[in-house]
C-alpha cells in the first residue's frame, strides 16, 4: 500500500471518467426527484386542498430546513471521512423519502417527507465538488463540475416529463414511487464503482494531504476571504429568484396558459432542461476558457447573465402567447444559469483542498436558506396576496385554496382562476429583481479573483 507521498499525482483517466459519470447520474436523480414535485404541484394542490403558501412551504422552507441545517456538518464530515460513502447514503435517504411522498395524505405528511428529502440531498453537492476539485486543475474545475451538474437539466427534464405522463395515467402518487426506486439502486452502484480520490491530488501533487482544519479556522478563512464572501452572497441571492421560478414554473404555465397536467409538466421540463443545459455549459466552459486571459471572467460572466435575465423573464411572464412565453423563458433561463457553474468553480479555487467540501456546504446552506427556503415561500405568499387584490370580491371566501368550490357558477370559476393566475404572475415578476443585486455581488468579487490568482501563481 502506498504512503500518501507515494500515491500518484493524478487519478487514472478512466477512474476520473467513471467518477464524473456516476456523479452525473446521481445529480440527475437528485433533480429528477425535485422536478416531480414541481411538475405535479398544481395536481397535489387540488387533491390535498393546499394554498399557494403551503405549496411554497413544501417546495421551499420545509424542503430547505434540514437541507440547510445538515449541509455544513456534512461538509465538515466530508473533509474527514469517505465522500463516496456519504454520497451513497445520502442518495438512499432522499430516494426512500421520495417514495414516502407518494403515500402522503395531507400537508403534514408531505412536509415530513420533504424534510427527509432535503436532509438526504444536502449530502451530494459538497462531496461532489470536493471530489472533482481533487482530480482537476483550477482552470478546468468549473467546466468539469458542469459535466456533473448537467445532471440538473437532464433530471429536471426527465423528472417533469415522465412525472406528467405517469401522473396522467396512474396518478401523482405513482410518479414519486417510480422515481424513488432507481435512487436506491444507484446508491449501491456508487459504492461499487467509484473510487475515493486522494485529497489535494492536483494541488499538492506528491505531498501528504494536509489534515482537515477545525471549524474555527475554516470560518476565519472564509470571513477573511473577501472575494469568496461576495461569490457566496451572489450565488445565494441568485438562488432566491431561480428557485422561485423553477418551483412555480409548471404552476404558472398551467394557470396562465390553461394547460393540463401532462402539457404543463412537459413544458416545464423542456424549458428548464434546455435552458439549464445551455446556460450551464456556456457559463462554465466559456468562463474557464476566458479565465486563461483574465481570472475575473468567472465573476464577470455570472454578472452578465444575471443582468440580462430579468427583463426577459418579465416579458415572458406577461406574454399572451404560450409559444412566445416559452421562447422567452428559454432565453432568460439560459442567461440566468450562466452563474451556476462558475460559482462552484470560484469557491473551489478560492479555498485550499481540505476546505472545499466545507466551503461548498456553507454556500449550499446559504443558497438553500435564502434561495430554496425563502424564494418559493415569498412567491407563494405574495401570489395569495396579489390574487386577493385581483379578485373582485372576497377571495378567501369565494376561492378557498385558490379554487372555486365544486358546483360554483362558471363566472365564479373563471374569476377565481383569473385571479389565481394574475397573483402568481405578479409574484414571479417581483422575484426576478433579486438577480440585479446578485450581479452586483459578483462584480464586487471580480477584483479579488485577480489578486487571488496572482498570489496563487
Amino acid at each position: 500500500m502506498n504512503t500518501p507521498a507515494e500515491q500518484p499525482a493524478s487519478a487514472p483517466p478512466h477512474r476520473t471518467r467513471v467518477m464524473v459519470f456516476m456523479l452525473f447520474v446521481v445529480c440527475s436523480l437528485n433533480f429528477a426527484d425535485r422536478a416531480v414535485f414541481s411538475a405535479l404541484a398544481q395536481t397535489i394542490k387540488a387533491d390535498l386542498h393546499l394554498t399557494d403558501l403551503e405549496l411554497g412551504l413544501l417546495q421551499g422552507l420545509v424542503f430547505a430546513l434540514l437541507y440547510a441545517l445538515v449541509g455544513l456538518p456534512i461538509g465538515l464530515l466530508a473533509e474527514r471521512f469517505s465522500r463516496k460513502r456519504i454520497v451513497a447514503l445520502a442518495t438512499a435517504i432522499w430516494s426512500a423519502a421520495t417514495i414516502g411522498t407518494g403515500f402522503a395524505g395531507n400537508f403534514v405528511q408531505l412536509a415530513a417527507n420533504r424534510l427527509i428529502v432535503g436532509m438526504g440531498e444536502a449530502g451530494f453537492t459538497p462531496c461532489a465538488a470536493s471530489m472533482v476539485g481533487d482530480v482537476t486543475p483550477r482552470n478546468k474545475r468549473a467546466s468539469t463540475m458542469s459535466l456533473v451538474l448537467l445532471g440538473t437539466p437532464v433530471g429536471i427534464f426527465a423528472g417533469a416529463t415522465l412525472a406528467g405522463q405517469i401522473a396522467a395515467s396512474w396518478g401523482w402518487r405513482a410518479a414519486f414511487v417510480a422515481f424513488g426506486v432507481p435512487g436506491l439502486i444507484m446508491a449501491a452502484l456508487f459504492l461499487l464503482f467509484v473510487q475515493e480520490p486522494r485529497r489535494g491530488m492536483i494541488d499538492n501533487a506528491g505531498a501528504a494531504p494536509e489534515p482537515a482544519p477545525p471549524i474555527g479556522t475554516f470560518l476565519a478563512t472564509v470571513i477573511g476571504n473577501r472575494p469568496l464572501v461576495w461569490v457566496i452572497a451572489g450565488g445565494s441571492l441568485a438562488g432566491f429568484g431561480m428557485t422561485s421560478i423553477s418551483q412555480f414554473l409548471a404552476v404558472f404555465l398551467a394557470r396562465s396558459h390553461d394547460l393540463g397536467i401532462r402539457e404543463a409538466a412537459a413544458a416545464f421540463g423542456s424549458v428548464s432542461g434546455i435552458s439549464i443545459a445551455f446556460g450551464l455549459l456556456v457559463g462554465s466552459f466559456g468562463t474557464d476558457y476566458l479565465s486563461r486571459r483574465d481570472p475575473r471572467w468567472p465573476a464577470w460572466g455570472a454578472a452578465i447573465g444575471l443582468i440580462c435575465a430579468p427583463p426577459i423573464y418579465l416579458a415572458a411572464f406577461h406574454a399572451e402567447s404560450l409559444t412566445t412565453a416559452i421562447v422567452l423563458l428559454l432565453v432568460a433561463g439560459s442567461f440566468l444559469l450562466m452563474f451556476f457553474g462558475p460559482t462552484a468553480g470560484m469557491i473551489q479555487n478560492l479555498l485550499p483542498p481540505r476546505m472545499r467540501a466545507s466551503g461548498v456546504a456553507l454556500y449550499t446552506l446559504l443558497y438553500t436558506l435564502i434561495g430554496s427556503g425563502l424564494g418559493p415561500v415569498f412567491v407563494g405568499g405574495m401570489s395569495d396576496v396579489f390574487a386577493a387584490q385581483a379578485y373582485p370580491g372576497n377571495y378567501l371566501t369565494d376561492c378557498p385554496h385558490g379554487l372555486a368550490p365544486g358546483g360554483a357558477l362558471a363566472e365564479r370559476v373563471a374569476a377565481c382562476a383569473g385571479a389565481s393566475a394574475s397573483g402568481l404572475q405578479m409574484a414571479l415578476s417581483l422575484s426576478v429583481l433579486s438577480f440585479f443585486v446578485a450581479a452586483g455581488c459578483f462584480l464586487l468579487a471580480a477584483t479579488g479573483l485577480k489578486h487571488k490568482a496572482q498570489t496563487s501563481a
